[in-house]
């Protein structure tokens, strides 16, 4: 099957990171929300994301345009349907995605394939709320989009072969490199890097270091480019807790038990940098921890 026309529900980062990367593969996007102010913060960054590829590759103002008119917005589902992929990328919440392809279910062509990016929901669940589960599976984009490679792809027990091999193939000419995971709570990335955070979160609750303290020791000690409270805060607070809860029930072992005070941060809304507020105050020129 041919792939022309790419649906987006969910005009929040991760919808417009999607959107930029098909686009600039040459797709046409449709990118739902229901909030009209999102679309149009959407379509800001993805014009953004545009000029800043353009300015890399030495694209013409003309060829921006032309990418740039391939684009088109709507708050109406049933545009969405007539898609030859739809991917839902709205928030982590399985009531929230549900009822997203409940509502889509009746619109669907009968060629389209559905997706989810979902970072840690059972597909073969989530495809039971579609109108073909054979052409609905997992397609996790990492964040940010535009610059990290990866994309995981997920088989639910119903998917066929041909929609898996199709979306493959596409994730292969966006420039991605697709790796296969199991219909397991959070697949391979969030199942190793959550709980990593999680126990950060841990090691900071029960007093053995500061945030910047364990932040610089894990940048030093274990070379990552970013420490672990600080990647919490990048990813949201509250999208670690989702994951975190979803291990812990699907797997029912007390090792993936959210932390206490992960659970106190999402309570008081501290939910990381798109709030300004998480493990750092980022209302300041410079972020510092807030405990």
């Amino acid at each position: 099957m041919t792939i022309c026309t790419v649906g987006i529900i969910g005009a929040g980062q991760m919808g417009s990171g999607i959107a930029h990367v098909m686009l600039q593969a040459g797709y046409k996007v449709v990118l739902l929300d229901i909030a009209e102010t999102k679309l149009n913060t959407s379509v800001a960054t993805v014009r953004s994301l545009i000029n800043r590829h353009a300015a890399k590759t030495n694209l013409s103002q003309s060829e921006q345009q032309q990418i740039f008119a391939k684009l088109s917005t709507t708050m109406s589902i049933v545009e969405i349907g007539s898609c030859d992929l739809v991917i839902e990328a709205a928030s982590e919440n399985e009531a929230v995605k549900s009822k997203i392809f409940d509502d889509l279910a009746p619109h669907t062509e009968a060629h389209t394939i559905v997706t989810s990016n979902t970072s840690s929901l059972s597909i073969t669940r989530l495809a039971g709320h579609t109108a073909h589960p054979e052409r609905f599976m997992g397609l996790h984009f990492m964040k940010p989009v535009s610059a990290m490679r990866l994309v995981e792809l997920i088989h639910g027990i119903a998917t066929s072969s041909e929609t898996f091999k199709t979306v493959s193939e596409l994730v292969k000419r966006i420039g991605k490199t697709p790796v296969v995971a199991a219909d397991y709570p959070a697949f391979i990335v969030n199942r190793i890097l959550i709980p990593m955070i999680n126990e950060a979160i841990y090691t900071l609750h029960e007093g053995v270091g500061s945030i910047a303290g364990i932040d610089q020791a894990m940048r030093l000690g274990a070379n990552h480019p970013m420490g672990p409270l600080e990647l919490a805060d990048y990813i949201g607070l509250d999208a670690c807790l989702a994951i975190m809860t979803t291990l812990h029930k699907g797997l029912a072992d007390s090792k993936y038990r959210p932390c206490p005070l992960l659970v106190k941060y999402v309570e008081a809304g501290w939910l990381g940098r798109k709030v300004r507020k998480g493990f750092y105050d980022y209302s300041v020129p410079i972020a510092r921890p807030t405990r």
